[in-house]
């Protein structure tokens, strides 16, 4: 390996626990390899003659690694042109929206349609809306509104007129979903799970995203702003295929993505021929355990409590316990028994504790079957929200692997806490304490349009237990700020099957690299994003210029990737 690059900065932290901070490294630029790394001597005498680029005060990190997100989805719902009206990217009450509906109906050119996403009932005191409700805003146009959960949308009168719907009455539901209808079977503007919502929702997402692969590079780049060098697919079907091979063959593109197939589709078994498999591959099979919390779809054994904002937001009070799972266990057992003989990984959506407890009995079911317990299958749970310690500690002794959504305690994690459920389940939502006192490899993931993907505020706040109010929850989930940081790379390279070339710094490994105003080890953890930045990206050893690989999606002809509304719309988280 021959170094052209050698990068100084006023520190290096490796995340390699044989050589913990350096203050300079060389790179291959050719392959992206780190060839040298240490003080700034010991690199200049691997790699004589190379000139020093001194980076003065940033301090260099292997790059974040976003463990389980949706881009393709994420971008079209959440990028101009569309609206992200999410209570924590500007619109923290109902109001706010109302109040940007307002402005975009009269900005806009008669007729075009407008698509929202990240209405929350829940944070933003928001009605279910309706037809109706929508109507009062936009009379003329198509509009459609996607709920924060994912799991709901809601539309104006102009779309079920639009849609073709004869005397204004939705098709049939479709298995697993539904509509919303009045009494007299005509639409209410409501549409609940993935199939009806697509029905309700495709033709003006069509219209309203022109480009839709511009919008996932705009995803991309807004990770890339965040420090992520690496994230994943987590509900790919083939029919993202194109999309996903067009960005990892755009020179400079800025993120590496793992795709986690659908179990829902026949072929999510088969290999796949990526164009750039270091910028772009398959590494498991996704399936979902339960729902959201958030519309009260979750497994658990705890109901809600019978408050003020749970009741607004018309969320059933349960246990739903085992009556909320997607699967049965016969139906796991079958599609774990089918693919865990071909080697891939597994990663299981699962919020609530009964829907842990199913997970993991299959899991270990289907492991001794196979014959993989003790082995490094790196098999996965995500989000895990309402989960119990002792599952963690079981889930480390299968071998388990454990991604965290730390956007719920992020965002939620007041109303959590006594006003959604009692303090003592509330309060200790999303336990990274516990989690890593199990043992097991543990990550963060921001679960793409589910939350801004923001690196350096999970690990905050999974050390400090403390919500953007200031107020500490469960003190004693609280995370080391090393363990917080392994989360966001070195543990999240090992769970997605990069942990021999990326997740940390040293000789051999690709030079993937963040570049922060400040030391995370050095500031107060309490205002970590107030007291630090994120200043750029590095990935094979090249700076990141999202704005010239935005440049080379906006010259694709869009009609080569009009098929992807539907492609990306046809999952859920």
């Amino acid at each position: 390996m021959a170094a052209d690059l050698i990068l100084k900065a006023s520190s290096i932290i490796t995340m390699d626990e044989g050589n913990a901070r350096a203050d300079a490294l060389a790179i291959d630029t050719s392959t992206g390899d780190i060839t040298a790394i240490g003080s700034v001597a010991d690199v200049q005498a691997a790699a004589p003659g190379v000139e020093v680029t001194d980076l003065g005060s940033t301090v260099l990190m292997p790059g974040f690694i976003d463990a389980h997100s949706h881009p393709a989805l994420s971008g079209m719902i959440t990028q101009p042109p569309a609206y992200w009206i999410a209570p924590y990217v500007g619109y923290p009450k109902y109001a706010d929206v109302q109040k940007l509906w307002k402005e975009v109906d009269a900005k806009l050119p008669e007729g075009q349609p407008a698509l929202f996403t990240g209405l929350d009932r829940l944070l933003q005191g928001a009605p279910e809306l309706t037809n109706t409700d929508i109507d009062a805003f936009f009379p003329t146009r198509p509009v459609v509104v996607i709920d924060n959960s994912g799991h709901e949308a809601y539309f104006n009168t102009a779309t079920i007129t639009a849609n073709g719907w004869a005397d204004n009455k939705p098709p049939a539901d479709p298995v697993g979903a539904r509509f919303g209808r009045n009494d007299d079977g005509t639409s209410n503007g409501r549409a609940y799970e993935t199939a009806a919502v697509l029905a309700a929702v495709g033709k003006v997402l069509g219209e309203a995203v022109p480009h839709p692969l511009l919008s996932l590079a705009k995803f991309m780049q807004m990770m890339s702003s965040n420090g992520i060098t690496m994230t994943t697919e987590h509900t790919y079907e083939s029919n993202l295929f194109k999309a996903y091979a067009a960005c990892a063959s755009v020179d400079g593109t800025p993120t590496r993505i793992a795709l986690y197939h659908m179990s829902i589709e026949d072929t999510c078994g088969e290999k796949l021929a990526s164009p750039n498999p270091d910028m772009l591959w398959k590494q498991g099979i996704k399936l979902w355990a339960d729902g959201s919390p958030w519309v009260g779809t979750i497994a658990s054994s705890f109901p809600y409590l019978d408050s003020p904002v749970v009741q607004k937001a018309n969320i059933p009070l349960g246990p739903g316990g085992e009556s909320m799972m997607n699967y049965t266990r016969a139906e796991l057992d079958e599609v774990l028994a089918k693919h865990a003989p071909e080697g891939w990984q597994f990663a299981f959506h699962v919020n609530g504790d009964v829907g842990l407890d199913i997970v993991l009995d299959a899991y270990e079911h289907a492991l001794v079957e196979n014959n993989l317990m003790g082995t490094d299958h790196r098999w996965r749970v995500e989000h895990v929200g309402g989960c119990r310690g002792d599952q963690f500690d079981r889930a480390a002794s299968l071998g388990v692997t454990i991604s965290l959504l730390p956007a719920q305690f992020i965002y939620w994690g007041d109303l959590l806490d006594g006003q959604m459920f009692p303090t003592e389940i509330g309060s200790i939502w999303m336990r990274g304490g516990d989690a890593v006192r199990s043992g097991a490899l543990v990550t963060f993931h921001n679960d793409g349009m589910v939350s801004p993907p923001i690196p350096l505020l999970n690990i905050q706040a999974m050390v400090t237990r403390r919500t953007p109010s200031g107020t500490l929850h469960g003190p004693e989930q609280q995370m080391s700020l090393d363990d917080a940081i392994k989360a966001h790379t070195i543990n999240a390279a090992r769970q997605l099957g990069r942990d021999k070339d990326l997740g940390s710094l040293a000789v051999g490994k690709r030079a993937d690299l963040v570049e922060l105003s400040a030391d995370p080890y050095a500031v107060d953890s309490n205002k970590l994003t107030e007291q630090m930045k994120v200043l750029g990206t590095w990935v094979n050893g090249t700076k990141v210029d999202t704005d010239a690989f935005i440049s080379r999606i906006e010259a694709i002809d869009p009609t080569e990737h009009e098929g992807l509304h539907e492609a990306a719309m046809s999952h859920t988280c």
